[in-house]
């Protein structure tokens, strides 16, 4: 999975960042390291500063990065060299983080999972159908600007078109596409280009963190879903 339970103290360890899940975090407004540490620690994934964005009364938000015309605004990483690494520790995540104050927190797409991204209703409708269906599942994240990722087994967005050409739908519009390497995802509870924070509709959990679904497995619910939502607005 990319990270031990030892790596943060056991299974004491375990207890403690498992006792900050996200709704928990929120409660005791824990610091941002500490979600830093959850999300290397116990998810095994790495974790990247990112910009934030900054209202200053403009109908564009200014972006924490410094340029006059960022192309996205509190959307971005600050600086790869700053990645704290799958596995970090509470104390390694508090470290690294006290240099980037308030940075967002973002996800490299393409090492531990790919993305499959649609828009908030289809992603809805989707996950209802995928959950009735039993079928195996990652976590799932809902963006503020309406976008629901789906978190699948990285190589999901190299092969994307060869896969929607097996299922029949490489000839429909559909407004679907994956998210792989070199890519960022902002995770929650950080601010996405100034809309507001991200949050998960199915959060994290050991096995789907570790072994998120491979792409097959949902793609025909969700191009189903895609199809029919671009049909209901026609």
């Amino acid at each position: 999975m990319g990270f031990t339970i030892g790596a943060i103290g056991g299974l004491s360890g375990f207890r403690e960042i498992r006792d900050l899940r996200p709704g928990a975090r929120r409660r005791s407004r824990a610091s941002a390291c500490t979600a830093v540490a959850e999300y290397t620690g116990l998810w095994g994934w790495d974790v990247v500063p990112g910009a934030r964005a900054v209202r200053s009364g403009g109908d564009r938000p200014e972006c924490s990065c410094g340029a006059s015309a960022c192309p996205a605004p509190g959307a971005h990483p600050l600086d790869a060299t700053l990645e704290v690494p799958a596995g970090a520790t509470l104390d390694e995540a508090g470290e690294a983080w006290a240099g980037v104050p308030g940075a967002a927190l973002l996800l490299p797409t393409g090492r531990s999972f790919d993305v499959l991204e649609v828009s908030e209703a289809a992603g809805r409708c989707a996950l209802v159908r995928l959950e009735r269906m039993g079928l195996p599942l990652g976590p799932v994240a809902l963006a503020p600007h309406g976008r629901v990722w789906f978190f699948v087994a990285p190589g999901a967005a190299a092969e994307l078109p060869e896969l929607l050409y097996r299922m029949g739908w490489d000839d429909a519009e559909l407004d679907l596409r994956g998210l792989g390497k070199g890519g960022h995802v902002t995770a929650p509870p950080s601010d996405l280009g100034g809309l507001g924070p991200v949050r998960w509709l199915r959060p994290p959990t050991l096995e789907g963190a570790g072994r998120p679904p491979q792409a097959r497995l949902l793609l025909g619910t969700l191009g189903y879903v895609c199809h029919r939502s671009a049909s209901l607005e026609a």
